[in-house]
């Protein structure tokens, strides 16, 4: 046993042994040059970044160093030409450009037919400016040879007004030119009114509006903080899901959001289960307002008193609109399901007296000039309680196009109604100006050929 085991020993050091002898032999045979013919070559000659917010740091950008020469080529160093001045932060090789030194390393190597690998971020100063601003810099590489080549860097930054955690205690009102980013989340108590004005507020991964008080918006914007793209083809501004969307909890009523818009959130907006006391308690009204592009409902109401005036509702992953029991006014509406991203897409128009085994009585539902389409050949959804035959379900549409099977002999609650089918000359996403599924570009304006004209949110020709 013990000559095996020193047997074993033995090979494993000869085996090392062997290893280091052939390491070092290679590493012998490198040569390098100091000729000035000798160049690196790089993956991109410029690093172009996404524009961010100021203070703010970006993705990671990186490229690559080749040595396609027949010798290795030694680096006297790598700079940044502007030192620490523009918030550029390089990793070189795994060697960091410290600030603190003058943002340089030194002494590298780039072995014949080997490449190294650079890393890019970016944390710009404020600029005290209302636009964004271009940030550059130059990455120099100085070879022995004393030969120097450079990458550009470039970035934008943009000011903004960073808020963590906010409460709205008191009436207040939030207007600003520039950019407002809310981190943790915005809350209205419910002795407050927030008032939001030409303002666009963008919010942070998991942070969202709640609402106990009320809430006011004028020609306001919705989003999430990622200004960079998924993809080149693709910025982060198309991907649903981006942040966690506006909740009214059961104590906010009289909430108005007029010319404003809401995308790419988890959910849109909710309104939670409140008592109903009909419409001298309504607890939304929307007007020449857009949801768009989340990654679960765009409106959920429960037991609300809402009015929807000439409002946009299109592709998320749960329905566009869903209406459990309450009072809800849509008119001159587009509902329109072209989710992407998931073939488990719901309903265009979804409403019940019911949700979760509870009863939740529909006192009204109108639908008044509104198109209600999308990709399913149904796409408007209206289930009742099969076990409280006494809960209210009424609902009434008229002068619409509804992209659902036509129901015969119901003449009272389906008055002038074009029953659109897959077998439609013009149907589905033909009605609209740009259903870009490939690059996630949409507009529902209505297209010339479209049958919806005096239906929907967008007037033909506006």
């Amino acid at each position: 046993m013990m000559k095996r085991t020193f047997l074993y020993l033995a090979y494993l050091c000869v085996a090392a042994f062997m290893q280091v002898t052939l390491f070092t032999a290679c590493s012998d045979n490198d040569s390098f040059t100091t000729s000035s013919t000798a160049l690196l070559s790089f993956s991109a000659d410029s690093v172009k970044m996404d524009t961010i917010f100021s203070t703010v740091g970006s993705r990671t950008y990186d490229f690559w160093v080749y040595n396609h020469s027949r010798d290795g080529i030694r680096l006297q160093s790598v700079r940044l030409r502007n030192g620490n001045q523009t918030g550029f932060r390089v990793n070189v090789d795994g060697s960091y450009l410290d600030n603190a030194l003058g943002s340089i390393v030194t002494d590298l190597e780039v072995r014949k037919n080997d490449s190294i690998r650079v890393f890019v971020e970016l944390t710009a100063p404020t600029n005290q400016q209302l636009t964004p601003q271009m940030i550059e810099d130059d990455l120099i590489f100085r070879l022995e040879s004393g030969v120097e080549q450079k990458v550009c860097l470039q970035g934008w930054s943009w000011d903004a007004v960073l808020l963590h955690d906010v409460v709205v205690s008191a009436d207040s009102v939030i207007q600003s030119q520039k950019p407002i980013v809310i981190y943790g989340g915005l809350r209205v108590d419910s002795a407050a009114t927030l008032t939001i004005q030409g303002t666009t507020l963008y919010f942070h991964d998991q942070a969202g509006i709640d609402v106990y008080g009320t809430l006011n918006t004028d020609g306001v914007l919705l989003r999430g903080d990622r200004l960079d793209r998924m993809f080149d083809y693709l910025p982060y501004d198309r991907v649903s899901g981006q942040w966690r969307g506006v909740t009214i909890h059961s104590s906010s009523y009289g909430n108005r959001l007029v010319d404003t818009e809401i995308r790419n959130a988890e959910q849109g907006l909710v309104c939670d289960s409140a008592a109903f006391y009909g419409p001298e308690m309504q607890r939304l009204y929307m007007e020449r307002s857009v949801i768009h592009n989340c990654k679960g409902p765009g409106l959920l109401a429960f037991n609300s008193y809402i009015g929807l005036q000439r409002c946009q509702f299109t592709n998320v992953l749960g329905d566009c609109i869903a209406v459990y029991g309450g009072a809800v006014f849509i008119d001159h509406c587009t509902l329109a399901q072209f989710y992407p991203f998931s073939a488990d897409r719901g309903a265009a128009l979804r409403f019940a007296n019911y949700y979760g085994g509870y009863s939740y009585p529909l006192d009204t539902l109108a639908v008044t000039s509104t198109i209600v389409t999308g990709y399913a050949d149904d796409v408007v959804m209206g289930e009742t309680n099969p076990d409280d035959s006494l809960a209210a379900f009424r609902y009434y549409f008229e002068n619409c196009l509804l992209r659902t099977p036509a129901v015969e002999n119901d003449s009272l609650r389906f008055v002038n109604i074009h029953w659109e089918t897959p077998d439609d000359s013009v149907q589905g996403k033909q009605h609209f100006v740009l259903i870009d599924e490939d690059n996630l570009k949409y507009d529902f304006h209505l297209d010339s050929l479209s049958t919806a004209k005096g239906k929907g949110c967008y007037d033909y020709g506006e």
